[in-house]
């Protein structure tokens, strides 16, 4: 129950601290269609007139706001995936409100609420009883509980209607906070999905190996010094016990932090390749010019001073390189 709980608030935080990046992504609709302007990145096909406008009001300097949140599932505004992601997380079933699969809400809710309610009816059951079935059921529904709730997540973004063709990075980099893989998979980066997923579980063998050796050099050590008539007989004594104890420890720690270094690139890269899906790489380089041009000084102090130059200084001659990309 509590890697549940600590599971659920580890999700909540990433969400609302990707938020900020969601709304400023190329492909949020909202935002731009608000201002009558659809940006990209330099290379890009989406950049337009309307986007050279200096009065054009962006969204990307606003912090987050509960007026835009409601709104949005109240339908009077446009939501980015991830003000949709994290209004789902606060209340279960808002984004299949938002993306009006009203249906969807009754089963979220029925599927959540009877995990629940069996963890809570099997847990009492095992301390009563205290048969191993019981813990094994509880265990069991409250993670179906947590399914639902993780599903949910998962089919709000997936049926998130979007109007661009490339891929949208909010939604890329969601796919990958969710089930690491699946980002790069609606980036159609799918070679890279082994690579994830194969490290992550590396890390987690790894992970899973060093806990238990430290758990059994730690049990090594609580009955081989307990007392002489323990009944431990082993090839090593309690001493040599505890640094193998610490060794394993200290490498369990080791895979931890390589568990979270894996699923971090794994958003990362999503989210930057998505970002790139629509870059211009072609291998024209007729796109390069060479000419001359006239070029102002840039400080008064080096140049010779013309009176009759309503600049002042003298211009000089050189080159421009332009390069487009």
């Amino acid at each position: 129950m509590r890697r549940l709980l600590l599971t659920l608030f580890l999700l909540l935080s990433v969400c609302c601290s990707l938020n900020a990046q969601f709304r400023s992504t190329r492909n949020d609709v909202s935002g731009q269609k608000a201002s009558g302007t659809v940006t990209g990145p330099p290379g890009s096909e989406m950049n337009n007139t309307a986007a050279k406008d200096t009065s054009a009001v962006t969204d990307t300097v606003q912090g987050f706001s509960i007026r835009r949140l409601i709104r949005g599932y109240a339908g009077r505004d446009t939501l980015t995936p991830g003000y949709m992601v994290l209004g789902s997380a606060i209340v279960p079933g808002a984004a299949q409100l938002y993306n009006k699969d009203y249906w969807k809400v009754p089963i979220v809710y029925a599927g959540m609420g009877a995990g629940i309610y069996g963890g809570i009816r099997f847990n009492k059951q095992y301390r009563e009883t205290g048969l191993d079935k019981y813990k094994y059921m509880s265990t069991a529904s409250f993670i179906a509980a947590g399914t639902f709730y993780w599903a949910q997540l998962l089919d709000g973004v997936v049926c998130y209607k979007t109007d661009f063709r490339a891929p949208v990075p909010a939604k890329s980099t969601i796919y990958s906070i969710l089930l690491p893989g699946l980002g790069q998979a609606n980036n159609g980066d799918y070679w890279k999905i082994p690579i994830w997923t194969g490290g992550l579980i590396a890390c987690g063998y790894f992970y899973h190996f060093n806990d238990m050796q430290y758990r059994r050099f730690r049990w090594i050590t609580q009955v081989g010094s307990s007392s002489s008539d323990s009944g431990y007989i082993g090839a090593i004594t309690s001493s040599q016990a505890e640094t193998y104890r610490d060794t394993y420890r200290r490498w369990r720690d080791y895979s931890i932090l390589a568990i979270i270094a894996v699923y971090a690139l794994n958003v990362i890269d999503a989210n930057v390749f998505a970002f790139m899906a629509d870059f211009d790489v072609s291998d024209n380089i007729a796109s390069l010019e060479v000419q001359p041009t006239v070029i102002q000084p840039l400080n008064l102090q080096y140049t010779w001073y013309d009176t009759s130059s309503s600049f002042g200084g003298v211009p000089a001659l050189g080159l421009n390189l332009q390069f487009t990309f």
